[in-house]
This record gives C-alpha cells, sequence and structure tokens, in this order.
C-alpha cells in the first residue's frame, strides 16, 4: 500500500508538471491566461520565517485560514475552526474537553502558539482547544510536519499558530460581539481600542456560557421545560463558564515595535452525578477550575536594511483546581468529599524566551537566521512526586535559504538543545522549494522533530488504595523523521482563478511515551515503548469566480499497527477524508453565504483481547456540515451572522474494541451536540480622528 501511495503522489506531481507545460504553451498563445496568480497566493505569513513572507515564498507549505473563513464558520474558539479542517480529528473528552489529532499523530506532538508563544496547560497531553478562544485573533497559520528546529518540543506532528488583532487604523475602535447558539451557548464579547501617533492600546474582554447539553434535549431559544431533580442533572455535555480578559499595548518607532501583550482565563466545568441508587437522594458533583495567566514583551526591529531581529520573553501560569463534593439532594446541602484522589490542585509555571536574529534578501543568494530557545517549567500538586519539580531547557538553532540558481531554495537547519531531566536530541532539517515556473511549485523537506517527556510523564505519583501509577524519570524523549513532497498549481483564465494542490507525507516515530503495566502487579508508569508510524496522500482545489469560491480537498491517511511484529494483523490501517467549501458574495449586498462539508472516514486499529487474540477496533465514519449567511447593515458598522451547525445531526458513533472473553466491547464517542442555530452579532464603530 505504501508503494501505491508513493506512485500516487509520483503521478500526481507529473501530472502537476504536465499541465503547467501544457499551460505554458498556451499561455504563449492564448491572451486571456494570466501567469501572475497573487489573488490566491498574496497571504502573508510569519510563523517560521525569517520575515514576513508571502505565501507562495514560503519555503515550509504554510496554510492560513484567515478571519473571514473564521467568521463565516461562526467559529467561538480553535476547535469550531479545526472541526472542518482536512488531516484533523477531533476527540472529545466530557472534562478535558477538546483534543486532536494531526496526520494521524496524537495532539500530545502537536505545538500551540499565540503569537509564536507556547500556549501553557497540557492535560493529559493536550490543550483543551475549547480554552482557546478566537475573538481576538486576526488569522491560524498551520504548518503539517515538524517544526522542531524553531519550536522545538511539541513541534513533531505539526504547528498552529494564532495571530492576534494589533492595529487599527482609527484613533477609536469600539467593538462587541454577541452569540447565541440553540442548545445552549450565550457569549458576550468586548473590545476597546485607541491608536494616537506612536502608541496603540487595546483592552478586550469577555463572557462565554455553555449550559450542558444531553442527547434528546431539542433545539430551543430558552428552557421552559419543567424538570424533576434526578432526569436532568447529569450532562453528557459538561455546563462550563468562561471569563476573558485581555490587554496590548504596542509602542512604535521607526522601523521597531515594542509591545505588551497581557490575557487571562478563568474556567469553571459542572459535573453533576446521576442521583446514587437505591432511592436518589444524593450523590457525587464534581467542579473543574481552571486559571490561565499569561505576559509577554515583545520586541520587533529591522535594526538594518533586510536585517531583523525578533526576541519576547513570555511569564505564563496554569492553575488547575479539581474539587468534588457530596450532595444532599434533599436538602441541597454538600459538603467536600473525603475520599483519595477527589481533591486536587495543580500548578505550572512556565518562563519562556526567544530571540532570532535573520537576514531577509530576495536578490541574495544565502538569508540565514540564528537564535536561542529558553524555556523554564515548575510544577506543583499534590500528585506530583515531592509535590514540586522543575526542568530548564536551553537550546541554539540556525538555519540559511541558499539559492544556487532563481527558481530553487534549499533551508537547512540545525538544533542543539540542554535539557536538565533528559537527553535532548540534536534536530536537523532540511526543505526546499523549487519554482518550476511561475504557476507551478515543489516543496520537498526532512525534518526530525521531538516531543519530551512532560513533568507528569517523569514525576507523576498516585498512589491509594484503588491506585499505583508514578512517573519515570528514565524517560527518552519522542523523536521522528518526517518525509514530505507537496505541489502546488495556480493559474487564471480571465475571472477564473483556480489552484491545486497534491502531496505526500511519512512520519516515523520511535521512542513513543505510553503508560503502561509494570510487571504483574497493580502499578503503572510511563515508559518508551516501540515505535509508530503514519503515512498519507493529501489533495486540494480551490477556485473562484464572479462571486463563488469553492475548494475540495481528500486525504487518505495510514497509520501503522505495533502488533504487526508480534502476531498476524495488516502493517497500515487507512481512513478516507473529504471536505469542501462554498463561499458565495454579493459585494455590493453587503451578503455572503457559506457551506461547509467534511466526511470522516472509518478509523480502524488492532488490539489484543483477554483470550491473546489480535481484534479489530474501529470508529464509524460520520459527516459534519454547516451553512450560514451573513449581512452588513449601517453602513458596515453591524454584521448579523446566522446559520445551522452540523446539518446532519450527528452525536455519537459507534466505537468497536476488544472486551472480555464472551463479550465484545461497543461503545458511543461523543461527537457533537446535534443539529443546533446560531446567531451572531458583531458591532464594529470607528472614529477617524
Amino acid at each position: 500500500m505504501r508503494t501505491k501511495i508513493i506512485l500516487a503522489g509520483i503521478a500526481t506531481c507529473l501530472c502537476f508538471y504536465t499541465r503547467a507545460q501544457n499551460k505554458k504553451i498556451l499561455a504563449d498563445t492564448t491572451p486571456e491566461f494570466k501567469t501572475t496568480n497573487a489573488h490566491l497566493m498574496d497571504e502573508v505569513v510569519v510563523t517560521g520565517q525569517y520575515a514576513p513572507n508571502t505565501e507562495d515564498n514560503a519555503v515550509q507549505k504554510v496554510q492560513v485560514i484567515d478571519r473571514k473563513k473564521i467568521d463565516a464558520i461562526g467559529a467561538q474558539n480553535l476547535r469550531d475552526v479545526l472541526t472542518n479542517q482536512l488531516n484533523v480529528r477531533l476527540s472529545q473528552d466530557p472534562i478535558l474537553g477538546s483534543g486532536m489529532s494531526l496526520q494521524g499523530i496524537s495532539g500530545e506532538d502537536v505545538k500551540i502558539l499565540i503569537d509564536g508563544v507556547p500556549v501553557i496547560g497540557r492535560q493529559n497531553g493536550n490543550i483543551d482547544l475549547s480554552q482557546i478562544d478566537l475573538n481576538n485573533i486576526d488569522r491560524i497559520e498551520v504548518i503539517e510536519g515538524p517544526m522542531a528546529v524553531s519550536y522545538g518540543t511539541d513541534a513533531l506532528a505539526g504547528t498552529i499558530n494564532l495571530i492576534t488583532k494589533k492595529s487599527q487604523s482609527g484613533l477609536l475602535n469600539i467593538g462587541m460581539s454577541t452569540y447565541y447558539e440553540s442548545m445552549g451557548t450565550y457569549n458576550l464579547n468586548g473590545r476597546f481600542g485607541i491608536h494616537k501617533k506612536k502608541h496603540t492600546l487595546i483592552l478586550s474582554g469577555g463572557r462565554n456560557f455553555f449550559s450542558g447539553w444531553n442527547p434528546g434535549d431539542k433545539p430551543s431559544l430558552f428552557d421552559l421545560s419543567a424538570h424533576t431533580a434526578d432526569d436532568s442533572r447529569y450532562q453528557l455535555w459538561k455546563p462550563r463558564e468562561q471569563y476573558l480578559a485581555g490587554l496590548q499595548y504596542t509602542y512604535t518607532i521607526g522601523k521597531t515595535t515594542i509591545s505588551y501583550s497581557g490575557s487571562y482565563f478563568q474556567e469553571q466545568i459542572i459535573n453533576r452525578g446521576h442521583p446514587a441508587a437505591p432511592y436518589g437522594e444524593n450523590t457525587f458533583d464534581g467542579y473543574y477550575h481552571t486559571q490561565r495567566i499569561s505576559n509577554t514583551m515583545f520586541l520587533k526591529s529591522e535594526i538594518a536594511e533586510h536585517k531583523f531581529l525578533d526576541f519576547f520573553v513570555s511569564y505564563n501560569t496554569y492553575k488547575n483546581v479539581d474539587n468534588t463534593y457530596y450532595v444532599d439532594l434533599t436538602t441541597l446541602n454538600k459538603s467536600i468529599s473525603n475520599a483519595d484522589g477527589e481533591q486536587d490542585t495543580s500548578k505550572f509555571h512556565q518562563l519562556s524566551s526567544r530571540a532570532t536574529f535573520s537576514t531577509s534578501n530576495a536578490n541574495k543568494k544565502i538569508n540565514y537566521e540564528t537564535g536561542y530557545d529558553i524555556n523554564l517549567q515548575i510544577a506543583s500538586g499534590s500528585m506530583m512526586k515531592a509535590g514540586f519539580q522543575n526542568m530548564g531547557d536551553y537550546a541554539l538553532f540556525t538555519s540559511a535559504e541558499y539559492k544556487p540558481f532563481g527558481a530553487l531554495t534549499i533551508r537547512p537547519g540545525l538544533r542543539y538543545s540542554y535539557n536538565t531531566d533528559y537527553n535532548a536530541p540534536l534536530i536537523p532539517s532540511v526543505n526546499t522549494l523549487y519554482k518550476i515556473n511561475d504557476n507551478l511549485k515543489l516543496r520537498a523537506s526532512y525534518s526530525r522533530g521531538f516531543r519530551a517527556p512532560s513533568l507528569q510523564e517523569l514525576y507523576f505519583y498516585f498512589v491509594d488504595v484503588n491506585h499505583d501509577i508514578r512517573g519515570n524519570p528514565n524517560l527518552k524523549a519522542e523523536n521522528s523523521n518526517n518525509y514530505t513532497l507537496t505541489a502546488t498549481y495556480t493559474n487564471s483564465l480571465n475571472s477564473f482563478h483556480y489552484k491545486a494542490e497534491g502531496g505526500l507525507f511519512y512520519n516515523d516515530i520511535r521512542n513513543l511515551i505510553t503508560l503502561a503495566q509494570k510487571g504483574s502487579g497493580n502499578e503503572y508508569t510511563y515508559i518508551n515503548i516501540g515505535k509508530y508510524r503514519t503515512e498519507g496522500l493529501q489533495v486540494n482545489g480551490q477556485a473562484n469566480f464572479n462571486h463563488f469560491n469553492v475548494s475540495l480537498g481528500g486525504s487518505y491517511t495510514g497509520t501503522y499497527n505495533q502488533l504487526t511484529e508480534s502476531a498476524h494483523a495488516p502493517s497500515y490501517s487507512y481512513s478516507p477524508e473529504l471536505r469542501s467549501s462554498i463561499y458565495y458574495d454579493l459585494r455590493k449586498e453587503g451578503i455572503r453565504i457559506s457551506f461547509f462539508y467534511k466526511y470522516t472516514g472509518k478509523a480502524v486499529g488492532y488490539t489484543i483481547d483477554a483470550t491473546n487474540t489480535v481484534k479489530q477496533t474501529f470508529i464509524d465514519p460520520y459527516s459534519v456540515s454547516d451553512a450560514s449567511i451573513s449581512k452588513y447593515i449601517f453602513k458596515k458598522y453591524l454584521n448579523i451572522s446566522v446559520g445551522c451547525k452540523n446539518l446532519f445531526n450527528v452525536q455519537n458513533v459507534t466505537a468497536f474494541a476488544a472486551g472480555t472473553v464472551h463479550t465484545s466491547a461497543s461503545d458511543n464517542i461523543p461527537i457533537s451536540t446535534g443539529r443546533y442555530y446560531f446567531v451572531k452579532l458583531d458591532l464594529n464603530l470607528n472614529s477617524k480622528s
């Protein structure tokens, strides 16, 4: 199968090349064909770049999700956006929230940044995507494949960088956004900005509220139905309330910008328990509190012509408090539970600093970047060995872009790290960009990635009557080798503009960190076990003409079955994905109609059941689709959006895993809160002077 995929990829690239040559001939003989396609490739990107660059000239393949698409989806958080992205699979935990995988690799190996600063607060290895609010985000940049040379640990499967809004044109800007969903979401966010000469100050804040949801709940404006105490208190999708605040100050003098960014996030999730048998007069409720505070100073400067300095220092904190209460449902009195493991407070502190010096001159054969990256972490909590642990990581990295001739760019890179708690690997990478002509571009890369063992994996300690889970201070870093090949073709015929992309990827991961049983006892610990591989083919097409913008894409991803080495099972299991989007813009009327669709294919795996027999596991396929319409009114001061999400009413999908000797284990995995409707109002007032 791998050979077929590679041959298919080569055939795709050859097809692109043949079409390019044919179109080049047509371009020479047919005047209406244009060779410039800035409308499809003019996005400015910053992730992994020496200086702000165009998507067309970036050596890495950078995917941009702009504000228009974020608004068209009606996305409130990062989970909403990634629901419609190709090669991304989402997961949902009632308490830990939304997780993801990219290129078939767990979200533990995906680096999430805000303005280049790592987001703190991984629970069980994942960042809860529903905690990352998008109201102050200008665009999102996604790079698939390792970016470890630039960004270090966790950037193994890919990097997601959220770019915030930092500027405004007028003296004053006042914005307000209200958002309502028929299954119980009520969000209110505001923004105030002032810009005078060299100074810009932006304040933002808001509240996001979700009342919880159960399968069978009907969409309604207000829940007016009566419930008894024991039939509705437990909810599959837990109620949550979030408070957000942000401050950005920017001082600009010449080609130098100094800025401060601060943010505050607070969330409470309530997990109300089922009334206990036999009389239903008591239960246990869980309250989960999260607090995240971020403070960052930035310095960006063109210190000389084509020479750039980029620096930040950041101090971030994350606090997670889990409380369990015994509740008397007859009196509604509650008291703290004294059972083992039901009360926990964890705190994480991270001090980060990163600086780069780079040159970026399109007329030079060689440009380069060199820099340092420092991350100091401190963790404390009752489930941390000795109650307190810390880790330091100090890295130097460099890369260079060499153009032996105009059409070819070669970018080798290297990262060296010293870590206080484990042996950090040496990280090399090589990226190439070859512009065959103005329309066709090939990108090929080899990158090594790694994921450092977390403080939890190294020093976790939870031992009581029912648990014995311990960290392993001897863990090694996960490391991977990634190979990627992509081709991009763009062209125009009068007002018809189109772009086609095809690509292959292969990931080989070693020293995978896994929680496993130690010996024949009840002790569990983290170990480096075996290997994991993924490979895949991805194609995308996009066209815009007149008022329409249409895109269609598909991927076919295979994941390696380690049981192949000890039992009879296929080496790889493959799963398809399809996605499409349609925009229809009536610019004069200020109307946009949007439609999104994604098909997630059956995910197959293998495991060993209680009889030592290899069994197939799977998650059933499903489709999600959203539609919306938006309209500007009052001289574009107000935008009204209405839409429907999850048109096919997908709530749960069936999953099957190996069970006991006589039974199988099947379950339903939550996907979404059924079909629901949303209304969003965006008010934006600007003062020119």
